[in-house]
């Protein structure tokens, strides 16, 4: 196969990613890393054609994922923590890839953009972005939370500096280390209370715990002690810490760098004003009034309140405050976490209530301390419980994430005429399943496997 040679993809469900284009039989013709036609029926062959069948399959855009971890070889996560290692970064890399992922935007933040790839590694086909939150408040509660990862490059670079060099859009503003939020409960919790007790708790327990002693929205609305003492006894911990010490160790874990990380919102407001890129913030119980006023300061501030489906809301709760924020321009994003199919922390109540509600703009996966879903199986979910048609489904993950972050994936994200070629061929009855994957035109991923391919493996 070569630049010259067009690959034609014929009798396929087409899916354009605009949120209502669908042709029950069409075709998808690219040359070079270009769609170069997109039409119903099926399309005449001609020469220098490499044809790929899609009959039985539903061929639609690469999936562009807007909010992801782990997937750079610089400082992880808000908390600024240790790289993840190379090995690592390749697994969740390929996870995405194999689920239909061509263009992902790694939002830990205090990355830098010449730590997407790493020198002593191949380059990987997922094309992968970074933002930034080089701002003081942000670094400084990195610092306050852990911190490990972060060298005196990463703390005195800025956002004009980053920016200059690549980074896409700003975020993620806060995070679950510094804000109470998911990491405390899988990861800060935990250990910590694995080094005072010699015990390991799940971290449903640990969340339970934290929002006993801290109150939902970390306003130290404490439980009964009656509860706590109850939640002890449920955690196996009752005859290994007490009560107010229990107390005095989750505050410890959780509470310093909650004041910073909240100012650090407004920061990269400002900036998000100043510079018009798109902001990226964690949306939780915790933020939800902040998030809310700085929609109202900085109208002029690009906005996504992230993981809107957030497991510190009620069903009710997330739909509220989405229904508020987008009535103030903020676009809302809900993650597959570990909620459509894992389902070890967290359940599907929040993502199912704001998909229903109407008020999503955009599918992501986020982290979910590397148990994350895949943004197709979210999808699948979505059209076989008939929350969405098919088109506007797909959408989210395409077509709607290419608008909200344009500098991102303003060129791709739609089966259209000269638009980036990165397509995706599905089967139709199990969208999660992923036959083959094309990403600038390159065929990265054939019958499930990463690799490309040859027009001999047409003709197999």
């Amino acid at each position: 196969m070569t630049v010259t040679d067009d690959i034609l993809i014929i009798n396929g469900r087409v899916v354009t990613g605009d949120g209502s284009t669908v042709f029950d039989v069409g075709s998808v013709r690219m040359r070079g890393g270009t769609i170069i036609d997109v039409a119903a029926g099926t399309a005449e062959r001609t020469e220098n054609n490499n044809v790929v069948d899609a009959a039985g399959h539903t061929v639609m855009p690469g999936v562009i994922n807007g909010h992801a971890h782990g997937c750079v070889h610089g400082p992880s996560m808000p908390s600024g923590s240790l790289p993840l290692a190379a090995s690592d970064v390749e697994y969740f890399r390929n996870r995405h890839l194999l689920s239909g992922t061509t263009t992902l935007l790694n939002v830990c933040g205090l990355s830098l953009p010449d730590e997407i790839e790493d020198r002593g590694h191949l380059d990987h086909p997922l094309d992968v972005h970074v933002t930034t939150a080089h701002t003081p408040s942000n670094l400084g509660a990195a610092m306050a939370i852990d911190g490990k990862g972060l060298t005196g490059r990463h703390l005195n670079a800025t956002i004009e500096e980053t920016i200059e060099q690549g980074a896409k859009a700003f975020g993620e503003a806060g995070g679950g280390q510094t804000l109470g939020g998911g990491a405390q409960d899988y990861r800060f919790i935990p250990e910590a209370i694995l080094a005072a007790t010699g015990v390991r708790i799940h971290p449903k327990s640990a969340r339970a715990l934290k929002e006993a002693v801290l109150g939902r929205e970390l306003d130290g609305t404490t439980a009964s002690p009656e509860l706590l003492e109850e939640l002890l006894r449920s955690c196996g911990l009752d005859n290994q810490i007490s009560a107010e010490d229990l107390t005095s160790l989750i505050v410890t874990t959780v509470m310093p760098p909650v004041s910073l990380s909240l100012h650090g919102f407004e920061e990269l407001a400002r900036a998000s004003k100043r510079f018009g890129l798109a902001g990226i913030y964690h949306h939780a119980v915790p933020t939800a009034k902040t998030l809310l006023r700085l929609a109202e300061d900085y109208p002029g501030a690009r906005m996504v309140a992230a993981h809107a489906n957030h497991p510190s809301f009620e069903p009710e709760e997330c739909v509220r405050h989405a229904r508020a924020l987008k009535s103030r321009g903020v676009a809302i994003d809900v993650s597959t976490l570990d909620c459509i199919s894992t389902q070890w922390r967290n359940g599907p109540e929040n993502f199912d209530a704001l998909i229903e509600a109407g008020v999503v703009d955009t599918v992501s996966t986020d982290y979910a301390g590397g148990d994350f879903d895949s943004i197709l199986a979210a999808l699948q979910r979505i059209v076989h419980l008939g929350q969405l048609g098919l088109p506007a489904a797909v959408a989210l993950a395409t077509g709607n994430v290419s608008r909200i972050l344009p500098e991102v994936a303003g060129d791709r994200g739609l089966l259209a005429k000269g638009k980036r070629a990165d397509v995706a061929i599905v089967e139709s009855h199990n969208l999660a399943r992923v036959r083959h994957l094309f990403s600038n035109g390159v065929p990265v991923v054939f019958n499930g496997v990463r690799r490309t391919w040859t027009p001999s493996d047409l003709r197999g």
